[in-house]
């Protein structure tokens, strides 16, 4: 049996966690050994009690390994251990980084400067646009981005990502080969041609409160920062900003409306010490050293521009009475215009129609950005 091997083997084992292998590694020096020693001797080690020496001592009898390697092969996946070169760096600094990596796609050098966007499942139009401009202005300056895969603010950082023609990381709370959310299927495989998908769960694993909680551990030991971009008082995202803080990594978080819960955890995060977050500069700018100014979006290449398209005076009218960053009302925009119900109506769909505009659900109309 090969060393790393037998780490998949260990981490396969109910019980066995970084802290523990660790102490293991130090008394039997490497990750065969333990798997071939015996429970009296297992027991010595601190910290190992009688259930888990006696799960290391019989570990062939309780799980699968060949068919762990089988399905590891099958679905073209990697498997990288801490001693490894394209373990992150910066993931074998924290306390307790994983004992595996399951990665799908490839790690590459240029990860080690990676940034964390994150927030929650549940989130407004303004959340997900903020995310998504957010990961593409970092990928078009070259920037990793690493987020978790959930919905909502998740799934538009890796989003925007991609479309900035960036790389971005996925780190999962299941087994590599459990597609969750299940919508999230083709993102996933988009990822691991640009990226790379990841996680320190076997295969099969199904993720819990638990298990999403260590995902939200990887993700902030990974990356340089952390920004928080809409999350409540009890978003999980919250745990990955104090993860960052914990590891002395830097915490940004994006500003909402004073009335909306969805920006209650952002808002709190700035009151204890994160840094404001606006945009890609407030974010680069911490990191000067690492990212040379070359780098940096100017002013005119921040966002996907529009094309040029010509306007009537009417829908001139409407496109100015929606609001940059909220969403609109037909009756608002009917009365920051003074123009009638059907002319708005008209001019509304031929907006939708050129991709200046979009409808929401509830008949609410945003500007696209």
């Amino acid at each position: 049996m090969e060393n790393r091997e037998a780490f998949v083997a260990l981490n396969m084992i109910d019980g066995i966690g970084p802290v523990r292998l660790r102490k293991l590694l130090d008394v039997f020096g490497d990750a065969v050994s333990i798997l071939q020693a015996p429970e009296s001797t297992l027991l010595r080690v601190n910290g190992i009690g009688e259930d888990l020496a006696k799960s290391i001592a019989n570990w062939e009898k309780n799980i699968d390994l060949n068919g762990e390697l089988k399905r590891i092969e099958e679905f073209k996946t990697q498997v990288v251990c801490l001693s490894d070169e394209d373990y992150p760096p910066l993931l074998k600094q924290i306390y307790d980084p994983p004992i595996v990596l399951y990665v799908k796609g490839e790690i590459l050098t240029k990860d080690k400067n990676a940034i964390a966007i994150v927030g929650s499942r549940l989130t407004t139009h303004y959340g997900l646009e903020s995310s998504r401009r957010l990961a593409y202005q970092l990928g078009y300056a070259g920037v990793t981005v690493v987020s978790g895969g959930a919905r909502g603010i998740d799934t538009a950082a890796h989003q925007g990502a991609l479309n900035g023609k960036g790389r971005t990381i996925c780190v999962l709370g299941t087994g590599i080969n459990v597609v969750f959310p299940p919508e999230n299927a083709e993102l996933f495989e988009k990822i691991s041609t640009s990226g790379a998908v990841i996680t320190q769960f076997p295969f099969n694993k199904r993720g819990d409160k638990q298990s999403f909680a260590i995902r939200n551990r990887v993700i902030a030991g990974m990356t340089l920062g952390t920004v928080v971009v809409e999350a409540n008082l009890t978003s999980g995202a919250l745990i990955t900003a104090n993860f960052a803080a914990e590891y002395g990594r830097q915490v940004f978080a994006v500003p909402g409306r004073i009335d909306s819960p969805r920006s209650k955890g952002c808002h709190d995060l700035i009151k204890k010490g994160a840094k404001l977050c606006e945009g890609i500069e407030d974010i680069l700018s911490e990191f000067e050293y690492l990212f040379p100014s070359t780098n940096m979006l100017s002013e005119t290449k921040q966002t996907p521009m529009l094309p040029a398209i010509e306007l009537s005076e009417g829908e001139k009218a409407v496109l100015m009475a929606i609001d940059s960053e909220n969403e609109c009302t037909v009756d608002e925009i009917i009365q920051k215009c003074s123009l009638t119900a059907s002319a708005v109506s008209v001019a509304l769909f031929n907006l939708e129609i050129k991709h200046i505009i979009k409808q929401l659900p509830g008949k609410l109309y945003v500007k696209n950005v």
